[in-house]
């Protein structure tokens, strides 16, 4: 027969028996919050930020300074401004000013040529052989054009070619070179040049066809 004393023992162990039960069925119904969850106490977790897109800005007009360059050929010396630190690593008729990082390009050809810039505008595009050319422009003498260069991604080419009579044959040709988002500063470089261009005195016509 029990006595007193372990009737109340045998009562408080039941009761703390229904209250284990009680508290995993809860757990089964709402799932186990501490399952899985290695985060300190007091620290809350929470979606990661959206990471910060690369900056695509291109070349931008006001970021560039620009010196006078002379070239082409001891009797028909030509000259225009190209930007502060661009080095040209050929001379003469057909030379091409190259950044220190040489992601931008400027080439001049002083040759000349008795086609018209309209009919070399046509014949450039006719004859780039890259991948994914597309031709955004062709107006007033200046083809533009963005295409997919194996080894560094898409550029943009900007070629121009100057008129001293008129339109009917052609004196300079101007490029410049870099990528798609550069095309603000590409535009201003092209204009530039063409502004600051000094040909000589014509003497006599020695272009080719």
């Amino acid at each position: 027969m029990l006595t007193p004393r372990h009737q109340a023992l045998l009562m408080t162990l039941a009761g703390m028996t229904v209250g284990v039960a009680v508290f995993g069925a809860v757990l089964a119904f709402n799932g186990n919050p501490l399952a899985g969850d290695d985060t300190p106490a007091g620290i809350v977790n929470s979606q990661p930020a959206a990471s910060t897109p690369a900056r695509t800005d291109g070349l931008q007009p006001d970021s560039l300074q620009y010196a006078v360059q002379t070239f082409g050929s001891a009797d028909a010396p030509v000259s225009a401004e190209v930007p502060t630190g661009w080095k040209s690593s050929q001379a003469g008729t057909r030379p091409r000013f190259l950044d220190p990082t040489g992601v931008w390009q400027l080439r001049f050809d002083t040759r000349g040529s008795k086609q018209s810039p309209d009919e070399l505008v046509a014949a450039r595009a006719r004859s780039i052989n890259e991948r994914d050319l597309k031709v955004i422009s062709r107006d007033n003498g200046t083809l533009i054009y963005t295409y997919v260069d194996q080894t560094r991604g898409p550029r943009m080419g900007l070629s121009r070619w100057i008129s001293t009579d008129g339109g009917t044959s052609s004196a300079v040709e101007i490029t410049v070179g870099g990528r798609p988002q550069d095309e603000a500063g590409l535009r201003a470089i092209l204009q530039h040049a063409t502004d600051t261009l000094q040909l000589p005195p014509s003497a006599g016509d020695t272009r080719p066809n």
